[in-house]
């Protein structure tokens, strides 16, 4: 029998506690750039909902339908389906490397430390599903209305940086960390619901064929052959065969960036960068600068008819979608982190209260990117529902991250005294004080 004593000794463990630095540093990288992505997201979103209910409307459809591409090899596609099936790869090949990086020396690489994202992130796409059924069918639902029920399921991280660079928060580094690592995992989850969900037939022998040019595209980073010029080559035929087989094309994004090697030691030294950073680093931009905001261009530009808000919300998918971003991810998210440290008899960081796990649950319902892209593959570009859903999309996206905005704000002077603490560098070394105290090794 275990003495009173000897539960004293016994070890806590803590959630969302502060990572190492080298982990910090690179989630500070890669959300400066998707921060300034994320506004250009927004301003572009907004650009194409204003021109879509002008009376030039018709010029935003015959631009967003324009059609362009080899007819001969069966790329003669819409501007809106290359933002959707081009430009999105890059944002997905951007999301693979992060997820390769995260498996092989990030925190998912740590049993105990993946396993609070991943129930996090599994929770916050099961519930909204659920919840968007659950409401489609009480709100008289039927036929292909449930095709939308991954709608809700995604998190966009640009978007939700962007709010938190709106509302001026000082967020600590574990919840930025938190935050990274849901999406990502999250993204991972969306890419395969869209490959085995919405792939309405499939072309085996082109599948088969694009190994060819993943396979070279592997070789020639393992050779360090890293010229940009060169790369393209295997990275557009893998493009254009996985988008012939059948299978969305921005799967073949994922499968890029999941080969791009990754090397434990140099993303763990402070004075290297690693390949798979270097190449990220180089994408990002135009991931974020670029793909995401032209395909919000396209997709955002929902005309509002005369019924208006309360037309959209008479259509059964619109309203699962509000109930699932705002609702389902808050519950998903913050109850998958709840019972974690409940089974695990787990407590959070001093520094951090539920307060702020609700909060970030709150901003994980902003799902604006891939939530459009699978109403376009549930419902079918320009249809009357696929407006239905891009309109709920929109309204449920703001309204969680306005949600979210009000309870961070409450939190915000502690978390600028935490800032101050992670940023505290006495020794003028480079690397913040309070990740030597935890690892005194750390600056040798």
């Amino acid at each position: 029998m275990t003495s009173p004593e000897g539960q004293k000794d016994r070890p806590v463990h803590h959630l969302l506690e502060r990572g190492t630095w080298p982990e910090a540093r690179y989630v500070a990288s890669a959300l400066r750039a998707e921060t300034v992505g994320g506004a250009l997201l927004l301003g572009a979103a907004v650009v194409a909902l204003i021109w879509a209910n002008t009376p030039w409307q018709d010029a935003y459809v015959a631009l967003r339908d324009y059609v362009v591409g080899p007819q001969a090899l069966h790329l003669d596609l819409s501007l809106g389906t290359w933002a959707a099936d081009g430009l999105l790869a890059l944002f997905f090949l951007v999301a693979g490397i992060e997820l390769k990086r995260e498996f092989v020396a990030g925190d998912l690489s740590d049993r105990s430390k993946a396993a609070l994202p991943i129930a996090a992130a599994a929770c916050g796409v099961a519930v909204p599903a659920l919840l968007f059924l659950g409401t489609a069918l009480l709100a008289g639902g039927e036929g292909d209305v449930f095709r939308g029920w991954a709608i809700p399921t995604a998190t966009d991280i640009a978007f939700a940086l962007a709010v938190l660079a709106v509302i001026a928060t000082h967020l600590p580094s574990a919840l930025r960390s938190f935050l990274l690592t849901l999406a990502v995992v999250d993204d991972l989850i969306a890419i395969t619901i869209i490959a085995i969900f919405y792939t309405s037939a499939m072309h085996i022998l082109f599948l088969l064929l694009a190994i060819l040019p993943l396979a070279l595209w592997w070789w020639l980073l393992r050779r360090g052959w890293t010229n940009p010029a060169l790369l393209a080559v295997p990275a557009l035929v893998a493009w254009g065969l996985v988008h012939a087989s059948g299978v969305h094309a921005t799967v073949a994004g994922v499968l890029l960036g999941l080969l791009v090697p990754v090397s434990k030691r140099q993303e763990h030294a402070a004075d290297q960068q690693s390949l798979a950073e270097r190449i990220e680093h180089g994408l990002r931009p135009w991931s974020a600068g670029l793909a995401v905001p032209v395909f919000a261009f396209f997709a955002a530009g929902v005309t509002i008819g005369p019924g208006g808000l309360s037309a959209t919300f008479a259509d059964p998918a619109a309203l699962g979608v509000v109930v699932g971003l705002v609702v389902g991810k808050c519950i998903g998210v913050f109850g998958g982190t709840y019972l974690f440290a409940r089974f695990t008899k787990a407590t959070l960081d001093e520094d951090l209260a539920w307060s702020d796990v609700f909060g970030l649950s709150l901003l994980a319902g902003v799902g604006f990117t891939v939530s459009l892209l699978i109403g376009e593959l549930a419902f079918g570009l320009g249809s009357e529902r696929d407006d239905h859903v891009r309109l709920g999309v929109l309204v449920g996206s703001v309204l969680a991250a306005v949600l979210a905005a009000v309870v961070l704000r409450l939190r915000n002077r502690h978390y600028r005294q935490v800032e101050a603490a992670e940023t505290r560098d006495d020794d003028a070394d480079g690397v913040p004080d309070v990740y030597l105290r935890a690892n005194p090794t750390i600056g040798s």
